[in-house]
C-alpha cells in the first residue's frame, strides 16, 4: 500500500507527540494558516466523513514549519516557490525531517537499526542527493514508514525537544 501525504501527516503527528494546538502553530510558522478542523480532516482515515486529501505543498509546509519552529526562521533564503506541478517525493520529506531534527548521518542509521539493520552510509548518503547524481536511490515508502516510527522512541512529549 503506498504512503499516503495524509499518513504521513498523521504519522508524524502521532511520532513527534504533536498535538492540535502544536500541529496548528506548524502550519502557521510556514505561512500556511489552517484551522484546526481542516487539520483533524486530513487526519481522517481516506474513508471517513469529511476526510481531506493533503497535498505535496500542504505536507511540504508542515515540513517547512516543522523546520522553523525547531531551527529559527532562515532568513538568508527566501521560500521556494509551490507551484501547481509541485512534487514532493519520500526523499524531500526525508530530507527535510533531517534538517527539522537536526539529525546527523548516526542519528539517522541508529533510527534505522531498529528496523533495518543492514542499511550502510553509502546507502543512505544516496537518499540524501540531488535526483541527478549518479549515485542518487529514490526512497521507498517502507523505509520512510520505519524512519518515522523510529523518531517516537526520540521525541518526549512537546514533540520539539530531543530525549
Amino acid at each position: 500500500m503506498p504512503l499516503t501525504n495524509n499518513d504521513t501527516l498523521r504519522r508524524l503527528r502521532y511520532n513527534l507527540n504533536l498535538n492540535d494546538n502544536k500541529m496548528v502553530e506548524v502550519f502557521q510558522l510556514s505561512h500556511f494558516p489552517l484551522d484546526r478542523n481542516v487539520i483533524q480532516n486530513m487526519l481522517k482515515q481516506e474513508d471517513a466523513e469529511g476526510f481531506m486529501e493533503c497535498s505535496d505543498a500542504l505536507l511540504s509546509a508542515f515540513l517547512d514549519g516543522l523546520i522553523i519552529k525547531r531551527r529559527g526562521k532562515r532568513e538568508t533564503a527566501p521560500p521556494a516557490p509551490v507551484t501547481p506541478q509541485f512534487v514532493l517525493s519520500n526523499n524531500d520529506i526525508l530530507k527535510k525531517l533531517r534538517i527539522a531534527l537536526e539529525l546527523k548521518e548516526d542519528d539517522v542509521l541508529a533510527i534505522m537499526q531498529k528496523s533495518k539493520p543492514d542499511i550502510t552510509r553509502p546507502e543512505l548518503s544516496a537518499l540524501f542527493r540531488q535526483k541527478d547524481n549518479r549515485n542518487y536511490k529514490p526512497c521507498g515508502d517502507q523505509f520512510l514508514r520505519n524512519f518515522i516510527a523510529g523518531l517516537k522512541d526520540l521525541y518526549n512529549q512537546d514533540g520539539y525537544e530531543r530525549k
